[in-house]
């Protein structure tokens, strides 16, 4: 019974955020002008303070886990041509191709991934998997950029000082960057330390409520086949190799806990707006998005309550 509780208490948060966003997006009738600008602020304001404080505030020499981090991007790096092996073996368009695999391994780690951990260990551990997605999102958003060119529906090749001008202005990337050279500075004032710190800690609820205004289930029954793909690679398949990996790798509590939470979380928000802006299946990728996260809310509790009751976590 206690690790029902403690899964469901480490899920149920986030899940609350969700519904009430999909609950305001109806009450208040707000339209998608007004959720893009939202998700605007999210991903070029909120993310990046996230990350800064994360890196900033961080002991590097008890945060920072060679091992935990190559493990993490080796897994993803695994996790991508497990799924295009998969998926250019039954799927002939490449549109959707390029959509399904990156639906399969770039998790929504940052917003769901890591609360969960804070949630299970407390504020202090939070620190593991932000230094930890700070290696991952990069290497996320760079696969994104190959893959997505690589199976685009008008094929124009890659480009890589278009691929590295894409990378290098990364709002996300940038955060951890401008976080690491602070480090190297005498500290912050105390002013500016707590407005970026309380712009930071608002970004978990203030992106799960946008997320939960921004469901939509209409245009999933033509992609069926494509959409429970994306939906079990990304919340079971996916998760299940790589925690099964990290446990045989030895990592325990914190750490194993990090891996889990970047596995377990549904498909990245930029996800489909890359896909859009790439001439891949943006529709399909809008569909995983919203259906992975709605499945989620009964997945993550579930890895939780299991690793739990083995006794793993």
């Amino acid at each position: 019974m206690n690790n029902l509780v403690i899964a469901f208490s480490s899920v149920a948060p986030l899940t609350f955020y969700m519904i009430l966003g999909y609950i305001l997006r109806r009450i208040e009738k707000f339209d998608d002008s007004v959720i893009a600008n939202f998700n605007k602020i999210i991903f070029k304001v909120m993310l990046p303070s996230t990350i800064l404080m994360s890196v900033y505030r961080s002991d590097l020499s008890k945060t920072l886990n060679p091992a935990l981090i190559l493990y993490g991007m080796g897994s993803v790096i695994a996790i991508i041509l497990v799924a295009g092996a998969v998926v250019c073996a039954f799927c002939k368009d490449n549109r959707k191709r390029g959509a399904m695999i990156q639906a399969s391994y770039r998790s929504n780690f940052l917003l769901l991934g890591a609360p969960i951990v804070e949630n299970l260990y407390g504020h202090e551990a939070v620190a593991v998997p932000l230094l930890l997605s700070a290696f991952i999102i990069p290497l996320y958003n760079m696969s994104a950029v190959i893959i997505l060119e690589m199976f685009r529906g008008n094929h124009k090749g890659i480009n890589p000082l278009e691929m590295a001008k894409g990378i290098a202005k990364n709002p996300m990337i940038i955060g951890a960057v401008i976080g690491f050279v602070l480090k190297l500075f005498p500290p912050l004032p105390a002013i500016a330390e707590k407005t970026v710190a309380d712009l930071a800690f608002s970004t978990t609820p203030v992106a799960l409520i946008v997320l939960g205004a921004s469901f939509s289930f209409s245009g999933a029954v033509s992609e069926i086949r494509e959409l429970a793909f994306c939906v079990i690679s990304r919340l079971v398949a996916a998760p299940a190799l790589v925690i099964a990996g990290a446990y045989l790798f030895g990592f325990r509590r914190v750490e194993l806990a990090s891996i889990m939470g970047m596995a377990i979380a549904p498909c990245a928000v930029a996800s489909f707006a890359m896909a859009q802006q790439m001439d891949s299946d943006g529709e399909l990728a809008g569909n995983a998005l919203v259906f992975t996260t709605f499945f989620s809310s009964f997945t993550m509790f579930l890895w939780v309550f299991a690793l739990k009751s083995f006794g793993i976590l």
